[in-house]
């Protein structure tokens, strides 16, 4: 045993620590005004908790119908598969992240490392208010067929640009120190996705504190040095 583990052994508080969570130990939730009103908005927070619980192949219609306290035929009233409903939730998904990145684009400085921290931050801020929404249209969104994944992937690959386009800007003009543009989009976005796995109330973090910790990785990530100022 070494040190590290003694101490963890003997400090009871250490040892529990942090805790990861069950995925249904958090409310499906939906942004506001995305889900229809009614049985249909039912039907996809029910499927988003199912879904995220058990993923898409071990949930069955007739649990999503009895958690809505419909029966089958009801459901499919609304929505005429299970494929339906994913591809539904995974849409939303990416919608309200390319909506909201852009916002946050939109609203930042000029400055690719200003540009940097708000999408970063409002990655992982989205990622934190709709966890389960978040797992589910990342971790589902390959049991789609093509037809029902395109909108979503290309809403994806949108906001891949918008960090790709600021990394390459920072590059640029000096202000990041690239060992790979790729793979460190690929590191910095993968940071905020995992906040949905882990996050919740109780972990011992706000979202704020999550998104500005994560912001900070990601400049040095990115190589984050202030631009030169000599003429």
């Amino acid at each position: 045993m070494t040190t590290q583990d003694r101490r963890l052994t003997d400090d009871p508080a250490a040892a529990v620590g942090w805790q990861p969570r069950r995925l249904a130990a958090v409310a499906p939730v939906l942004p506001a005004g995305a889900a229809p009103p009614g049985t249909g908005g039912r039907i996809l927070h029910a499927a988003l908790g199912l879904f995220s619980e058990y993923g898409f192949h071990g949930t069955s219609i007739r649990q999503i119908a009895g958690k809505v306290g419909i029966n089958p035929a009801t459901l499919y009233a609304h929505y005429r598969s299970k494929e339906q409903i994913l591809a539904e939730l995974v849409l939303l998904g990416h919608q309200e992240l390319y909506d909201r990145l852009r916002s946050a684009l939109a609203a930042a400085g000029s400055a690719p490392a200003e540009r940097l921290a708000s999408l970063v931050r409002e990655h992982v801020l989205i990622h934190a208010d709709y966890p389960l929404l978040a797992v589910v249209a990342n971790t589902e969104l390959h049991v789609l067929s093509a037809r029902h994944a395109a909108t979503a992937l290309a809403l994806r690959a949108r906001c891949r640009e918008f960090l790709a386009g600021v990394l390459a800007e920072g590059a640029s003009n000096g202000e990041f120190r690239l060992v790979d543009p790729t793979l460190t989009a690929i590191a910095i976005g993968g940071l905020g996705m995992q906040v949905g796995h882990w996050f919740a109330p109780g972990t011992g973090y706000t979202r704020e504190q999550v998104a500005d910790a994560y912001v900070h990785l990601a400049l040095r990530m990115a190589g984050y040095t202030t631009p030169s100022t000599e003429a």
